[in-house]
C-alpha cells in the first residue's frame, strides 16, 4: 500500500489514480496524519503531495519531520518536494522565471527514478518556489533551463524529490518514474487487480452483515448496480433490491432495470411504479434546488414504506466512491456521506450502511462490474443526477415536456453511439428549457422549445472540457431531433466549460 498525504494540491487525487492504475492500492490521507497512525499502517511507500503554498506561508501545512525517520520510501511532489529538502536540512526560494505548464527538463543522473526515461524529456511543472540547495546526502538528478534542482535523490535512504508533476498525463514519462518508485524504491506488489477487490469486498460484506436481510436502493446507475451485484455475491437472497421508478429517467432505462435484475438475474428486486406520484409533487416547481429536495424527500418516503414491509432488514447498501469520500473531506467524510448517494437517502435510518465501493474510483467501478459479468451497456453508462431529468427541463416539469426531453435525449444517444462518440465523453444529454421561440417547418410558423445540447469530456468531473463533436454528427443530430420529436423547432450546443459553468444546467 502506498499512503498519499494530502497537502491541497489539485492533483493528490491523481496521483492516488496513478498508483492504482499500476494496480498498487493507494489511499489519499490528511498531511497531518500522525506518523504513529501512518507506522501501524505499515505503507510500501509514502508520497507527499503537492500543494497550492509556499513552504514559507505563515499558514502553510507543514509536516511532522518524524516521518522522514521511518524506513519507509518517501517521494516529495512539487510541495512534497519543498518540504523534503527544508526538513532535511535544504534551502527553498522563490525562482526568477515561474514556471506553468509544460518544461524542457535534462535528465543529469538516470540510475534512479528516472531509470529507462530519455535524457531530455518533458514535464508538467506549476510553481513559483524551487529547491536551492539539496540537503547533505542526496544528488540532483534532473535540472530545467530555469531551475538548476526539478529533481534530487538520496538513494541509499530511500528519498526521492520531484518537482514536476509525473501524474499528469502532461509529463511524458511520468508513468516510468512513478512505477520506478513504486516497484523498485518500494518493492510494491501488483495485488490491486479486480479478482483481488471482489474476493476482498466479499469477504468484508459478510464479515460486517452475517445473516441479517441488506436492502438496496437500485437507482440504475452503475454505481448502485455493481454494489448490489457485488452484495449478492457475498449474501445471495438475503439481499433485496429496490427500485423507485420516478419516471424522471432516460428512454428505456426503467425497462432495463427491471430486464438486468429481475428477469435476467437472481437477484430480489422490487419494482416501484411511483411515476405519478413524483409528477404531482413537481407541479408547479421551477426552483431547481427546490425541485431536488422535493424529489429527495419523495424517495425517501417511498422507499421507507417499502423497507418497513421487509423483515430482518438490518443493511442499507450505498454506491459511496472513493471520490466522493475525497471530496467530502478524508476526515469527516463519513458523516456527510451518509445523505449524499442512492437519490438523497434520509440522514438518519434504523439501517446500518454497507458501502463497498467506497475504496474505488469510478473507473475501478467499472473494471469490477465487467469482471461481476455486468452488461456493457450498464457498465458503460454516463453518470446520470439522481434528480433525472428533472433538473434538465429548465422550468415546471410536466409530462409533456419529459416526453419531448426523453425521446431528444433518445435520438442524441443513438447518433453518439453510433458514431462511436459515447465512450470518448464523460456525459452527453439533453437539456430542454421550457421557453419557446419562432420557427419554420413546412412554410407555416412554429413557435416550439428549443433543445440544448451538452456534451462534456473529462477524468474525473471535477473539470471538464466541452466535447468536439464533428460538424456532421451535430447536424445530423439535430436534423433527426428537429424531424423527430413533436414540440422542438430549434437545436442548439453548448460550449461552456467547467469552471466556469456546470456540467449540468441545474
Amino acid at each position: 500500500m502506498i499512503l498519499v498525504l494530502d497537502f491541497g494540491g489539485q492533483y493528490a487525487q491523481l496521483i492516488a489514480r496513478r498508483v492504482r492504475e499500476a494496480r498498487v492500492f493507494s489511499e489519499l490521507i490528511p498531511y497531518d496524519t500522525p506518523v504513529e497512525e501512518i507506522e501501524r499502517r505499515r505503507p510500501d511507500g509514502i508520497i507527499l503531495s503537492g500543494g497550492p503554498n509556499s513552504v514559507y506561508g505563515e499558514n502553510s501545512p507543514r509536516i511532522d519531520e518524524a516521518i522522514f525517520d521511518l524506513d519507509v520510501p518517501i517521494l516529495g511532489i512539487c510541495y512534497g518536494m519543498q518540504l523534503m529538502a527544508l526538513s532535511l536540512g535544504g534551502e527553498v526560494a522563490a525562482v526568477q522565471i515561474r514556471e506553468y505548464g509544460r518544461s524542457d527538463i535534462h535528465v543529469t543522473d538516470d540510475a534512479g527514478l528516472f531509470t529507462d526515461t530519455p535524457e531530455d524529456q518533458k514535464a508538467w511543472t506549476s510553481h513559483g518556489d524551487a529547491v536551492m540547495a539539496a540537503p547533505e546526502g542526496f544528488v540532483v538528478t534532473a535540472e530545467t533551463p530555469s531551475v538548476p534542482i526539478i529533481a534530487f535523490e538520496n538513494r541509499e535512504k530511500h528519498r526521492y524529490g520531484v518537482q514536476f508533476h509525473p501524474e499528469v498525463r502532461n509529463t511524458e514519462y511520468g508513468e516510468d518514474i512513478l512505477k520506478n518508485f513504486l516497484f523498485e524504491a518500494c518493492g510494491s506488489d501488483t495485488d490491486w487487480t479486480p479478482v483481488n477487490i471482489i474476493t476482498d469486498a466479499v469477504e468484508k460484506i459478510r464479515d460486517q452483515v452475517g445473516d441479517s436481510g441488506v436492502i438496496c436502493a437500485l437507482s440504475g446507475g452503475v454505481d448502485s448496480a455493481v454494489a448490489a451485484l457485488l452484495v449478492h455475491r457475498a449474501v445471495g437472497d438475503n439481499l433485496t433490491c429496490v427500485f423507485v421508478d420516478h419516471g424522471l429517467l432516460r428512454q428505456n432505462e426503467a425497462e432495463q432495470v427491471v430486464k438486468t435484475f429481475g428477469e435476467e438475474s437472481e437477484i430480489k428486486l422490487l419494482h416501484i411504479d411511483a411515476r405519478q406520484r413524483f409528477l404531482d409533487k413537481l407541479a408547479g416547481v421551477t426552483d431547481p434546488e427546490e425541485k431536488r429536495k422535493i424529489i429527495g424527500e419523495e424517495f425517501i418516503r417511498v422507499f421507507e414504506g417499502e423497507s418497513e414491509k421487509m423483515e430482518n432488514a438490518k443493511f442499507l447498501v450505498q454506491g459511496t466512491l472513493y471520490s466522493d469520500v475525497i471530496e467530502s473531506g478524508t476526515r469527516d467524510a463519513a458523516k456527510i456521506k451518509s445523505h449524499h448517494n442512492v437519490g438523497g437517502l434520509p440522514e438518519r435510518m434504523d439501517l446500518d450502511l454497507v458501502e463497498p465501493l467506497r475504496a474505488l474510483f469510478k473507473d475501478e467501478v467499472r473494471v469490477v462490474g465487467s469482471e461481476l459479468g455486468m452488461p456493457e451497456r450498464m457498465v458503460w453508462r454516463q453518470p446520470f443526477p439522481g434528480p433525472g431529468l428533472a433538473i434538465r427541463i429548465i422550468g415546471d416539469v410536466t409530462a409533456e415536456r419529459l416526453e419531448i426531453l426523453r425521446k431528444a435525449d433518445a435520438v442524441l444517444q443513438d447518433e453518439i453511439r453510433s458514431a462511436g462518440w459515447y465512450r470518448k465523453l464523460w456525459q452527453s444529454f439533453a437539456v430542454l428549457p421550457a421557453i419557446s421561440s419562432v420557427g419554420v417547418m413546412g412554410d407555416a410558423r412554429t413557435y416550439a422549445y428549443p433543445v440544448v445540447i451538452r456534451a462534456v469530456t473529462s477524468d474525473d468531473a471535477m473539470t471538464a472540457d466541452w466535447a468536439r463533436i464533428p460538424h456532421d454528427l451535430l447536424e445530423k443530430i439535430s436534423n433527426r431531433i428537429i424531424n423527430e420529436v413533436p414540440g422542438v423547432n430549434r437545436v442548439a450546443l453548448d460550449i461552456t466549460s467547467k469552471p466556469p459553468g456546470t456540467i449540468e444546467w441545474e
